[in-house]
């Protein structure tokens, strides 16, 4: 059974920043990537960054420039740098992982959420 639990969200100021973490427990595919999602007020949860196991990193063209994800194997934790935060980016962030079946990866495992409020 995987596992996913976030911590590091909180209340900030725009322009400030805030660290996300993601600790991960239980097998993960050495074959598939994780990543952050976010889900803002009244939209629908959108992917905000991904990492692959070799390292690639893809981010959404309202974060790029001001987000860094990184992963550390051997911790099994992912991380979300967030910096030049704007009331935009408020959300509730969740951390997810790729399962691979049947040579495919799909986004099949989900944390809790944590929550992140930036305000002006």
């Amino acid at each position: 059974q995987v596992q996913l639990v976030e911590s590091g969200g909180g209340s900030v100021q725009a322009g400030g920043s805030l660290k996300l973490s993601c600790s991960a427990s239980g097998y993960i595919s050495s074959t598939c990537g994780m990543g952050w999602y976010r889900q803002r007020p009244g939209k629908e949860r959108e992917l905000v960054s991904s990492i692959s196991i070799d390292g690639a990193t893809t981010y959404s063209d309202s974060t790029k420039g001001r987000f860094t994800i990184s992963r550390d194997k051997a911790k099994n934790t992912l991380y979300l740098q967030m910096n030049n935060l704007k009331p935009e980016d408020t959300a509730v962030y969740y951390c997810a992982a790729e399962r691979l079946s049947f040579d495919y990866c799909s986004w099949s495992y989900w944390g809790q959420g944590t929550q992140v409020t930036v305000s002006s």
